[in-house]
């Protein structure tokens, strides 16, 4: 019911992936504290690059894509629930049948 606790796994996050944008040295080191491997592609002005996993990188735009597909959806890009419950559903409903199509 809604007022159990949760009872679902703990997701476990082991590495982000993340634009050019997020390539700032306090968001890398929060990460590593928090034990999270960050594959971010270092920006043209950063006097030191940093390696990153180009192979993995590459999986970011099955992201990018879901998300495009999403905001095809109106009742998601145009947020009509104002409940928070309410509106992941309609995005889990939503990336399902993207999954399945």
């Amino acid at each position: 019911m809604r007022h159990d606790p949760a009872s679902g796994a703990i997701v476990i996050m082991l590495s982000l992936l993340g634009d050019k944008g997020y390539d700032r040295y306090w968001f890398r080191e929060a990460l590593a504290d928090k034990g999270i491997a960050a594959c971010i592609p270092p920006t043209k002005s950063r006097k030191q690059p940093i390696d990153y996993d180009k192979t993995l990188y590459r999986q970011r735009h099955k992201i990018e894509n879901m998300f495009g597909k999403l905001k095809d959806w109106r009742r998601i890009a145009t947020r009509y629930h104002r409940c928070a419950h309410t509106f992941f559903s309609a995005i889990c409903i939503a990336a399902a049948v993207i999954f399945w199509l």
